[in-house]
């Protein structure tokens, strides 16, 4: 169940399809969720970096999969490396370090960090 850019997931697909397209990150399910997202950057009134590390950083306390990771910082790559690197070292003492290392092994999964 492939979905173009503008076009909704079809609602006839089966549970099991719709929940595969899901886990899968595919295109129609995470615009949808992007769309659930408008404007919480300028209702946060944080600033953009800002937004991202935070965004970031309950990602990693709630041990999110790397789709996750995806959806909803997706442009993780105008963040410097060493800013992601404070924000992971900030929260390991809070969430401990297998939740970081997940992050970590998250982040490099969804294509998100460089190697």
């Amino acid at each position: 169940m492939v979905v173009g850019a503008g076009q909704q997931p079809a609602r006839s697909g089966t549970p099991e399809d719709q929940l595969r397209a899901l886990a899968t990150g595919e295109a129609g399910v995470l615009e949808a969720l992007a769309r659930m997202q408008v404007g919480s950057l300028e209702r946060s009134r944080l600033d953009e970096e800002t937004y991202l590390l935070a965004r970031l950083a309950a990602l990693v306390a709630t041990d999110a999969a790397p789709v996750s990771y995806l959806a909803h910082l997706g442009r993780i790559d105008e963040l410097p490396a060493a800013k992601v690197l404070a924000t992971l070292a900030a929260v390991a003492p809070v969430v401990g370090s297998a939740r970081v290392l997940s992050a970590a092994s998250s982040l490099r999964a969804a294509g998100l960090l460089t190697t």
